[in-house]
């Protein structure tokens, strides 16, 4: 897939997403550029006392993320107390929300497998 088509997909799915949390009455956040510089989570949701930060993923494989992304999500979460997740749309099945501790290294770079998020189950009402 080209970068361009890559991007664009992905950047419609956090759109998607944002509207799904805006639907339901949270304040919303799409960070322009997060696939880029790598220094903030794709979306941002927040309403009263619940604060979620997403890094979005819409793969038909398992989900693969460099180490480096899912320590700079890390970090965000300690410096902000802010909750933070992969969002992970499966095509005809949803979104899932993983938590980065949920994730498994495996060789150079972070995993999850589809089995495992369906084990998790963790979708949207989860949250709230």
């Amino acid at each position: 897939m080209k970068i361009l088509q890559r991007y664009s997909k992905g950047a419609r799915n956090e759109r998607e997403l944002l509207m799904k949390f805006h639907d339901i009455a949270y304040s919303v956040m799409r960070a322009a550029g997060s696939g880029i510089n790598s220094l903030s989570p794709d979306i941002i949701v927040m309403k009263k006392n619940k604060r979620y930060a997403f890094e979005c993923k819409a793969w038909a494989s398992n989900l693969l993320i460099e180490p480096s992304r899912i320590e700079s999500l890390k970090t965000w979460e300690k410096n902000t107390e802010m909750q933070t997740f992969i969002a992970w749309k499966i095509s005809n099945t949803g979104w899932f929300f993983i938590k980065l501790n949920e994730l498994s290294k495996k060789g150079k770079n972070y995993t999850l497998t589809k089995k495992q998020v369906f084990e998790i189950n963790r979708k949207i009402d989860a949250l709230i």
